[in-house]
């Protein structure tokens, strides 16, 4: 999947302190630190990367291949590979994700919809099941 090819680079960041208003589209990476009000979207070219820092906020839809989140978003999510929620990740608003990672902490408000190709549904393996 997203991790057997090289990540693409962070090549912008919006600071803590920050504050936006208005619409991002990005290519490649982006971290935000900041407050952003309004959609922050990533290029449908190329393998993208969204990294919101625990000091960030945003209230906006937020759409890119691989997200990792560890502040604060209301709005959708769309996670079009990976989503990577960590322990202060807070989320009002739907999910949308092929792969999940949620660590102990984090906090969704919302809908969890996997993105399924075609009607396939997602397997499960319990751990609990195995010898």
């Amino acid at each position: 999947m997203f991790n057997k090819k090289k990540q693409p680079p962070i090549k912008s960041l919006i600071a803590q302190g920050s504050q936006i208003s208005g619409h991002i589209t990005f290519a490649e990476g982006l971290r935000v630190d900041g407050d952003v009000n309004g959609n922050v979207r990533a290029k449908d070219e190329g393998s993208s990367i969204l990294v919101i820092s625990e000091s960030a906020h945003i209230v906006g839809e937020i759409s890119a291949d691989h997200i990792i989140i560890n502040g604060s978003v209301k709005g959708p999510v769309h996670a079009r590979l990976m989503l990577e929620l960590q322990p202060k990740a807070r989320i009002e608003g739907d999910v949308q994700y092929v792969a999940l990672e949620m660590h102990q902490g984090a906090l969704i408000t919302g809908q969890l919809r996997p993105i399924l190709a075609g009607e396939e549904k997602p397997t499960l393996k319990l751990a609990a099941n195995n010898p």
